[in-house]
């Protein structure tokens, strides 16, 4: 996240040269070869993750997806174990008695 970086360095040292944070991004953008939007939303990714803005960090985002990632095939495994016990508990009573 060094374009980052750039942003908060830039918006410190010389607020005078960007009148704004986005005039800051749209200069630093065009440095770099992205669009700001992309610079923009790296900023606030950066700031998450960092602490200086509210939200959830990338790191605790990605723990959360596997995390349900594996809830979804745990599910899906015990749906197909049910379903194999119902089967083999019904071709069990199907089956003649014997002594």
């Amino acid at each position: 996240m060094g374009a980052a970086r750039l942003i908060w360095r830039d918006c410190r040292s010389a607020p005078a040269a960007h009148p704004s944070r986005w005039a800051a991004v749209v200069s630093i953008a065009e440095k770099i070869g992205c669009v700001p939007q992309t610079l923009h939303e790296w900023v606030k990714k950066a700031e998450v993750n960092s602490g200086k803005r509210a939200g959830v960090p990338t790191e605790v985002a990605d723990k959360m997806k596997a995390l349900e990632r594996e809830v979804r095939e745990l599910r899906q495994a015990n749906e197909i174990l049910r379903k194999a016990s119902a089967y083999f508990a019904q071709a069990e009573l199907d089956r003649p008695f014997r002594r």
